[in-house]
């Protein structure tokens, strides 16, 4: 008998991010680089019943109806007429709450995966379409690279290769409310517009952090530890909890992972430039 196959749902870094206004329908208009960290979650799919849907592992306390993979099955069941029902078994790695995008993650690898298993044959255009609406992050899980997103961070470009450097990445152990974040008064939404040719010189701001540190102390007490710790350009991924920095090569990220003050989990990472589905994503069309 053949062993099951799991595929990756990679986390990602938010390397800058922006935000420059707000729409009328509440949604904030954004600026940001995205690029894959090689940690990941992994997900394994079984076929069902027609009708069913059904997932272990996943993140505790989440019902059926609000977990993403589910979400992201059902609607791609319902899209293309497909007769057939799914489980999905979940291994968690990447930290609920993080900001390194764990449920959009699974959410895309599961609209990638099935699109094949189901012979669906929607493009990659048309899987986006789809996964914008579960959730701003789940577009650029299926882009499938290195990217500039913009809008609500549907619109994606390619970054030119970025490199990939290793990163500690910290969770603080707290979560934080993103939708709470951006609903707050004192956070700053007309920061003017960034480019690609500036964040390559340099500007990577997170324009949330700020805001952040001043909500949740703790926060801003893991992004000045890792700065202690001689490491370079410590900040905050997506509006948090986790923080990263750079690791530069003198450093020995396993002693300093010994060195985590408690509760906090961390992880020795390495940015990534492609999903590693890159072979799967080269198989569907791109679509209009």
């Amino acid at each position: 008998m053949s062993e099951p196959i799991w595929y990756p749902a990679p986390g990602k870094l938010n390397l800058m991010l922006r935000v420059l206004g707000r729409r009328e329908d509440g949604y904030h208009l954004l600026q940001s680089v995205f690029q894959f960290i090689d940690l990941a979650d992994t997900l394994h799919f079984s076929s069902a019943p027609s009708g069913v849907f059904r997932s272990q592992g996943g993140p505790a306390g989440v019902p059926p109806e609000q977990e993403l993979t589910l979400r992201a099955a059902r609607l791609l069941a319902q899209h293309c007429g497909i007769g057939e029902g799914v489980e999905i078994s979940l291994r968690k790695s990447l930290p609920a709450g993080g900001g390194v995008g764990g449920g959009s993650s699974d959410a895309a690898t599961t609209l990638l995966v099935l699109n094949q298993l189901w012979h669906c044959g929607l493009s990659r255009a048309e899987l986006i379409a789809l996964g914008t609406t579960l959730g701003a992050d789940v577009p650029f899980f299926l882009f499938g690279e290195s990217a500039w997103a913009e809008g609500i961070g549907e619109r994606l470009q390619a970054m030119p290769p970025l490199a990939e450097l290793p990163y500690l990445l910290v969770h603080p152990g707290i979560s934080v409310a993103t939708a709470d974040v951006f609903r707050d008064p004192e956070l700053t939404r007309q920061h003017p517009p960034s480019t690609i040719s500036a964040f390559l010189e340099g500007a990577q701001e997170n324009t949330l952090e700020p805001l952040v540190r001043r909500r949740y102390p703790v926060i801003a007490e893991c992004i000045d530890w890792l700065t202690a710790q001689g490491l370079r350009n410590a900040r905050l991924t997506g509006s948090g909890a986790c923080c990263f920095a750079e690791i530069p090569e003198a450093v020995d990220a396993s002693a300093l992972l010994h060195r985590l003050p408690s509760p906090w989990r961390g992880w020795s990472v390495r940015g990534r430039n492609h999903h590693p589905l890159r072979a799967l994503l080269q198989k569907i069309p791109a679509g209009a």
